[in-house]
């Protein structure tokens, strides 16, 4: 299988889809990614984002309950698929390892 390579924010979206767990739906992966990242992040991006992601067969996505406060609308949510999984821990050894090339730099804390 080719590896298919994850952009920055799409990298940022799995981590937080990851964390959410099931609480993963598109304003709460916003919300996180602002929370963490101090960044403004548009809802259109973000979705552009999620499609790309489930196009790359790197998330799986199902629809909610319809809910009276959301005014009968139903939530997206999302989880990471086994090559989703893959492709964060790929991201992460290739980062560990050009970091460790880096002269002078500590990793450990």
């Amino acid at each position: 299988m080719k590896f298919t390579q994850l952009g920055e924010f799409e990298e940022l979206v799995l981590l937080t889809i990851g964390a959410l767990q099931d609480n993963a739906y598109g304003v709460s992966i916003k919300n996180e990614i602002q929370d963490k990242t101090e960044r403004k992040v548009s809802i259109g991006a973000l979705h552009s984002a999620l499609n790309r992601l489930e196009k790359k067969g790197f998330v799986n996505s199902h629809v909610g309950g319809a809910k009276a406060e959301r005014g009968g609308r139903r939530k997206r949510f999302y989880t990471i698929t086994l090559i989703g999984q893959q492709a964060l821990l790929k991201n992460y050894q290739l980062r560990t390892d050009l970091i460790k090339l880096i002269p002078n730099i500590s990793i450990d804390r």
